[in-house]
């Protein structure tokens, strides 16, 4: 009995001090966002004081510099329709592919598991002179191309979820005369719920918080938050460190809280996609 209570002890100690550790450089971005940029060279970990508290001074300049709001509305709307795309074609692919057997369905269904482990790098260049040939260097277009790159761990988890879905549940909805894709919207697609929130936001944290992808494809001329921000580094590495913390801020403020509301959700999908796989 001791012995596991001193396991526990050691356990919440341990969770304590990791805690800190992840959560140590948000605060200290968020702490440096209100303090003047030669101060935060010279003493990035202190607080502010008297003398280094600049306000809102920082938020303001960055808004101003990068052009932040025009950038969090491609970021949005990028990142929203991207995952509303992912989620309805994979959803639809994934049912397909699970309730048809036969060769050419397993062979698609490795193809998108196999594209899980190529590295980006290894596609980079051919994507984007593709991109360009299709005409796809925009907002819109790489819409298309977060699909493609979305798809294979999309297609993999809800593979996993829809096998353990009863096949009776819509043999029963077929003898009331529901055509295959009422099937898939009134019957499938709310069952999916928990899977499909989970790989929303997995989705939507990797598209939001992207850098190279939006800069090949879309480069300066539509830029997302992540190309923005770096546009307040100059040149010969000059930088403004009290815009760029600010904007830092901002950018994560947005997928923090998605993740904060969706959490519970993307626990329960996890779990129900890994017993039902």
């Amino acid at each position: 009995m001791r012995t596991k209570k001193l396991v526990n002890s050691l356990l919440v100690i341990l969770l304590a001090v990791l805690t800190v550790a992840f959560l140590s450089p948000i605060f200290i971005v968020l702490m440096n966002s209100f303090k003047g940029q030669f101060f935060i060279s010279d003493a990035p970990f202190a607080l502010p004081t008297r003398d280094t508290f600049v306000g809102f001074d920082n938020y303001l300049s960055g808004i101003e510099k990068i052009g932040f709001f025009s950038a969090l509305g491609y970021s949005l709307f990028i990142t929203v329709f991207s995952v509303l795309a992912i989620l309805i074609f994979t959803a639809m692919t994934s049912w397909y592919l699970t309730r048809v057997r036969g060769r050419f369905t397993r062979v698609v269904y490795y193809t998108f598991v196999f594209s899980m482990i190529v590295p980006f790098q290894m596609v980079m260049f051919t994507m984007s002179k593709i991109a360009n040939v299709l005409h796809l260097e925009n907002p819109v277009g790489i819409i298309l191309i977060y699909l493609g790159f979305g798809a294979g761990l999309s297609v993999f988890m809800f593979c996993g979820f829809i096998r353990g879905i009863p096949l009776a549940i819509e043999e029963a909805a077929e003898i009331d005369g529901c055509t295959p894709v009422q099937r898939f919207f009134y019957v499938i697609l709310p069952i999916l719920k928990p899977i499909s929130i989970t790989v929303a936001v997995l989705n939507a944290m990797w598209i939001w918080n992207d850098y190279l992808l939006p800069l090949l494809v879309i480069g300066s001329k539509y830029r997302t938050i992540p190309v923005a921000v770096q546009y307040l580094q100059g040149g010969y590495g000059s930088r403004d460190m009290g815009a760029l913390m600010a904007m830092l801020v901002l950018a994560i403020i947005p997928i923090v809280v998605f993740y904060g509301l969706m959490q519970k959700h993307i626990i329960r999908g996890v779990v129900a996609g890994a017993v039902k796989g």
